[in-house]
C-alpha cells in the first residue's frame, strides 16, 4: 500500500521545523544506560555508520546521513546559517568519525531538502535511499537523531551527546516545511525534537525521509526521499 496524502485535517501549520537555532551552547547527556531518554522518548542507536551530525559555525544544530563520499544529505532549513561542518560515522557527536566541511550547498526549490558536498572523500558505509512505494501506511519505522530529549525551555540546551532513535508509525502523506511532498508519522517509543532536523527516517533499512517538523508530543512530518530520487541523483549520482 502506497501512501496517501492525508486529509486536510492534520494540521501541518502547528508542526515547527527542528532545526536549533545557533545562539546557545548545548548541554551533552550522560554516557549511553543512564534514565536520560534520547529524542523524547526511545533509546540510543547502536549501529549506524552513516549519520553525521551538522555544526553551523562551530555550533551543533542539526542532524544529517552522508549518501556518496562527498555528499551529505540533509534539511533545507539547517543549511542557511552557513560555515558548515560534520562530523560522520561516529555515534558520540564530541569525538571519532571523520570532520569534514560543507563546500557547497544544493538546496531544492520546494521542499525541505538540501545536499551538501563536502571538502574530502569519505569510506564507508553510506545510506542507502528508498524508492518510491516503499514505504506503507500504518509500517512502523527508525528516526535518528541527536536533538532535544525533553521539552526544555531551550532545545539548545538538552541535545544528546550520542546518536538516538525511536520508533515511530507512518500515518501517510503530508507536506514538509517547504510544502513539499513528505511522510507523517505518530509517536511511536519516541518522537523527534529540535536539532533532529534533517536526520534520516528509515525503512526496512532504507532511508525513505528527511526530518522536517514536529509537534514535539505526537506528530512529526519526513520530506519524502523516495520522491526526490531523480533530483538527488541528479546531483549526488545516487
Amino acid at each position: 500500500m502506497r501512501i496517501a496524502r492525508l486529509a486536510p485535517a492534520l494540521a501541518i501549520a502547528a508542526l515547527s521545523v527542528l532545526g536549533i537555532a545557533p545562539t546557545a551552547s548545548a548541554q551533552a547527556t550522560p554516557v549511553p544506560g543512564t534514565d536520560v531518554q534520547p529524542i523524547i522518548g526511545g533509546g540510543y542507536a547502536t549501529n549506524a555508520p552513516w549519520a553525521a551530525r551538522l555544526f553551523s559555525n562551530g555550533r551543533q544544530t542539526c542532524s544529517a546521513s552522508i549518501i556518496a563520499p562527498t555528499w551529505i544529505l540533509t534539511a533545507k532549513h539547517c543549511v542557511s546559517g552557513g560555515g558548515l561542518s560534520f562530523r560522520i560515522g561516529s555515534l558520540d557527536q564530541t569525538t571519532g568519525g571523520t570532520v569534514a566541511n560543507g563546500i557547497s550547498v544544493q538546496s531544492h526549490p520546494s521542499s525541505d531538502l538540501s545536499l551538501v558536498r563536502i571538502d574530502r572523500s569519505v569510506g564507508g558505509t553510506y545510506a542507502r535511499l528508498g524508492q518510491p512505494g516503499s514505504v506503507s501506511v500504518n509500517q512502523t519505522v527508525q528516526v535518528y537523531g541527536w536533538g532535544a530529549t525533553s521539552q526544555c525551555g531551550s532545545e539548545a540546551n538538552c541535545q544528546s551527546r550520542y546518536l538516538k532513535v525511536a520508533d515511530v508509525i507512518v500515518t501517510g502523506g503530508c507536506r514538509d516545511a517547504y510544502n513539499g511532498s513528505a511522510i507523517c508519522a505518530r509517536r511511536g517509543n519516541g518522537i523527534t525534537a529540535g536539532g533532529d532536523s534533517g536526520g534520516p527516517m528509515v525503512a526496512n533499512g532504507a532511508q525513505v525521509g528527511v526530518a522536517s517538523t514536529s509537534d514535539r508530543q505526537t506528530t512529526t512530518a519526513y520530506t519524502n526521499v523516495t520522491a526526490y530520487r531523480s533530483w538527488i541523483q541528479s546531483i549526488a549520482g545516487v
